[in-house]
């Protein structure tokens, strides 16, 4: 197990250095075991045992729903947390579905834009994820960022440039718009909350920070980058909130030494937190007892950044 991050403490020597200083964190309150979330002290949460069920066409920008499903056996307290609904957002030929998870107890009323790897909004560790973060208090707004033709799991990796060049980027970014206009209108316009958060893995967390440089500040509170891919380093000069960057040194296609240039760049308070020994996606796709514990970590990081940045001020 291996983290690094700034602050004024210090921690064994296991740890890598990415900032001024290091410590170790203890241990979170979830447990992510590949298909399971456990929550202590709260009843036991398991985001795929919560379903989905419900669609609703909404091209104005208002969304009710019913409660998430939960399967036979299985005590339902533990879903009365999040509410679940499936929701489209625009119009016509424009509209994109998504998937939004509200905290249903102490819901602090605080929206947050969450950006899918190439596998999709309807892959179950996204939805686990977007779950998990929701029962935490917040409203956790999950966009089809391709349209309905996601990459899938074991095509030949061979295909993938090929894939990837049927998903516009301009288009992609238009998307990430409308769903951040969704979240302004339904919850900063409305007045229950000053600032969203956006959190992004992989592909949606190169696009957290194009994101936050276009917002320069006006809607967008904070973000949160795991592994971010295709990052474009001149963006991140434009960030004018503190970015938490979370990695693993053994991630290929994420370089460290440019996330490092992307802290010093954004600045403001920005964090960049490395694993050691972890690969890509180790914090929601997690393969190994290790990455389990550093996944733990990763998402107990998470949620302290987003209480302080978000909650608190909001």
């Amino acid at each position: 197990m291996g983290l690094a991050v700034t602050t004024t403490n210090t921690s064994p020597p296991t740890l890598i250095a990415a900032s001024s200083a290091t410590r170790s964190l203890g241990r979170p309150l979830y447990h992510h075991h590949h298909s399971s979330i456990s929550v202590s002290p709260p009843p036991i949460l398991s985001s795929r045992i919560c379903k989905l069920n419900v669609k609703i066409s909404l091209p104005v920008c208002r969304v009710s729903g019913s409660q998430v499903k939960v399967e036979d056996g299985i005590d339902d307290e533990s879903c009365e947390l999040v509410n679940g609904v499936e929701l489209s957002i625009g119009e016509g030929a424009d509209n994109i579905d998504a998937y939004l998870f509200k905290a249903v107890k102490n819901n602090n009323g605080t929206g947050i834009l969450l950006l899918s790897d190439v596998l999709g909004f309807q892959d179950s560790s996204i939805k686990d994820f977007a779950y998990r973060i929701a029962c935490n208090g917040y409203n956790v707004l999950v966009p089809d960022l391709f349209r309905g033709n996601p990459w899938v799991k074991h095509q030949p990796k061979v295909m993938f440039q090929q894939w990837l060049a049927t998903q516009d980027p301009q288009r992609v970014a238009q998307d990430i718009d409308m769903a951040a206009k969704w979240l302004v209108d339904e919850f900063i316009a409305a007045g229950v909350t000053e600032k969203l958060g956006i959190v992004g893995f992989c592909y949606g967390g190169g696009r957290v920070i194009d994101i936050l440089a276009k917002d320069q500040g006006a809607h967008f509170g904070t973000g949160v980058s795991f592994y971010g891919t295709r990052i474009n380093p001149s963006a991140a000069a434009n960030v004018k909130v503190p970015v938490l960057l979370i990695s693993g040194d053994n991630d290929p296609l994420c370089p460290v030494n440019l996330f490092k240039d992307i802290e010093k760049s954004i600045g403001k308070g920005s964090r960049l937190l490395v694993y050691e020994g972890r690969g890509h996606a180790f914090a929601h796709r997690p393969e190994s007892p290790e990455d389990d514990e550093d996944a733990e970590q990763a998402f107990t990081v998470l949620r302290s950044w987003l209480q302080e940045r978000l909650a608190v001020n909001n």
